[in-house]
């Protein structure tokens, strides 16, 4: 049940205060579960954007289950067998840079486009990867004992929620899927994705695998019983508003106002993709491709960039678009490197030239952030199944937009594809690139009331400097 609170000490005749009697119900809105708004008048007060937030986003599409370095951004042509992509290679607008032969539709925006080519981490294995590279590198060693999701920093850091559209900053896009192999590497990053020691405020939302409508989103009230409620509401509030500032009250009855407004409806519509144009949805398709490993379904990656670009439009921070299916060697469970690509590859060209494209249209390309990455790159060898195995020595990382300085490969990999020949940047720099992109670092030093372990992490860890 949703729970609205005040601030005020006040007490009636019985000594209840109205807090408690908001709390008990008298007043409640339904049958409601909406950890994310804010539930206090004090709350109320302090929502407005901090001064160190700039209007700025990021999605990231995380490949799970770790996308090979050298079919995506890095194919290496003229090194030693099995570190060469067996995908071939595709010209970009980049003079003498070459991208994976399934990626023909990001081959034409590669000047929008920095790849580090230097990136890499000290993890192996799915669970404990993911954890790291989610978490930028505060969950150390992946055991999920620590840390905390890139996403559920910058939500601590702006607030859970957007102060005009009470949208939640930071979404999780993801889906059930049929497929087994797909569910664990879901469940995975659903892990990873965790708001850890900063408390259950700043989890990601999670939309409904089922469809637009969100049970949690909806009002499961009459609307003559919420008209009758808040009229109620407002004249307890005319017996003892009890505030000494005036600005206060206000902020207040604006949050209020945006809590009720989400509530009937107007987020909810941010969740019905048939508000685009049908020639916007087929721009995005991506269903004529079929995922899977032994039971395959229409991929809907193309669905979750649209949404994701529709949720930036509407005061989204933070958006992790998961993407299952990038574990390909060759084995009982996965495709080997030439299928899965063909299979996996195709649809995150089609869909991310899709919104980067879209993003440009609507003059977005330099208020988002784009990144792209997974759980580690592959093996810069072929095994006999004609799949790659885990490596984290290299590993797929790359930006798009963001205010960032694009159209440039950053660092490089040894002559076999198998480490960095220039000195390598990690999740640590992930996690400062991002924070330098969304917050003004100077202001945010010098904020009170913010988390001090927040604080030194951005201070203590250097960006990608290229980028900036």
């Amino acid at each position: 049940m949703l729970t609205l609170l005040s601030g005020t000490g006040s007490r009636d005749c019985a000594g209840l205060t109205r807090r408690s009697l908001l709390q008990a119900g008298l007043l409640g809105l339904g049958s409601l579960s909406l950890p994310w708004l804010l539930r206090t008048r004090a709350e109320a007060a302090r929502a407005q954007s901090p001064a160190f937030a700039r209007d700025r986003a990021v999605v990231l599409i995380f490949l799970g289950g770790g996308a090979s370095h050298i079919e995506t951004f890095n194919p290496n042509m003229d090194g030693p067998e099995g570190s060469r992509s067996i995908t071939g290679e595709v010209k970009t607008t980049l003079p003498g840079v070459t991208f994976g032969g399934t990626f023909p539709e990001l081959a034409k925006q590669a000047h929008k486009m920095a790849l580090v080519r230097s990136f890499r981490h000290p993890v192996g294995s799915h669970d404990q990867a993911i954890s790291h590279v989610l978490t930028g590198g505060t969950d150390l060693t992946g055991q999920g004992k620590d840390g905390f999701s890139l996403g559920s920093m910058v939500a601590r850091l702006r607030g859970p929620n957007h102060p005009e559209s009470g949208l939640p900053t930071y979404h999780l896009l993801t889906a059930p899927h049929k497929d087994g192999q797909y569910s664990r590497e879901m469940k995975r990053v659903m892990g990873g994705s965790r708001a850890g020691s900063l408390g259950p405020s700043y989890e990601p939302f999670l939309p409904s695998g089922s469809g637009p409508a969100m049970q949690n989103m909806q009002l499961h009230l009459a609307p003559e019983r919420l008209e009758d409620r808040r009229a109620l509401m407002k004249q307890l509030d005319t017996l003892k508003r009890g505030l000494d500032e005036r600005d206060t009250a206000q902020a207040y009855d604006q949050f209020e106002q945006q809590a009720l407004d989400l509530l009937t409806g107007s987020a909810a519509r941010v969740f019905d993709l048939k508000q685009e144009k049908p020639a916007t949805r087929e721009r995005y398709d991506t269903s004529m491709f079929k995922c899977g490993k032994k039971v395959f379904e229409p991929s809907i990656l193309g669905t979750q960039m649209l949404l994701a670009r529709r949720l930036i439009e509407a005061g989204a921070g933070f958006v992790t678009v998961q993407s299952a299916g990038w574990d390909m060697h060759a084995d009982g469970n996965n495709p080997g490197i030439k299928a899965g690509m063909e299979m996996l590859g195709r649809p995150l060209d089609k869909a991310l030239g899709a919104f980067l494209s879209d993003l440009a249209d609507r003059g977005l390309s330099e208020k988002v952030l784009v990144i792209v990455t997974g759980d580690f790159g592959r093996t810069p060898k072929i095994n006999k199944n004609g799949g790659r195995d885990h490596w984290a020595n290299l590993c797929t990382l790359a930006l798009i937009g963001g205010g960032l300085k694009m159209g440039q490969v950053i660092g490089k990999s040894d002559r076999t594809n198998g480490k960095p020949a220039s000195e390598p940047h990690s999740t640590p720099n992930l996690l400062a690139t991002v924070m330098h992109t969304l917050f003004d670092v100077g202001t945010l030093r010098v904020t009170r009331g913010l988390p001090s372990n927040l604080i030194k992490l951005v201070e203590n860890t250097r960006p990608i400097e290229p980028l900036f």
